[in-house]
């Protein structure tokens, strides 16, 4: 079984999905890539989201919008 990427716990922002033993909102990282900043901004913004977890959430997210997608 693997480790999950998101949780979602009503005790944590009223149970919005987040990423993973932090209180960061998955949202978060979608608004910054909306506004046009970099997957770097969004990880200086939020430290506690390493580098692995917010692609690991984005490939997941795709896998689950194109299910034909394959990883680069």
């Amino acid at each position: 079984m693997r480790k999950p990427l998101i949780t979602v716990d009503p005790e944590i922002h009223s149970g919005a999905p987040v990423f993973a033993g932090t209180r960061v909102p998955v949202k978060r990282l979608f608004d910054h890539l909306k506004a046009g900043d970099s997957l770097e901004v969004f990880l200086d913004d939020f430290p506690s989201v390493s580098r692995a977890l917010a692609i690991a959430a984005l490939e997941e997210a795709r896998a689950a919008l194109i299910p034909d997608a394959h990883p680069a």
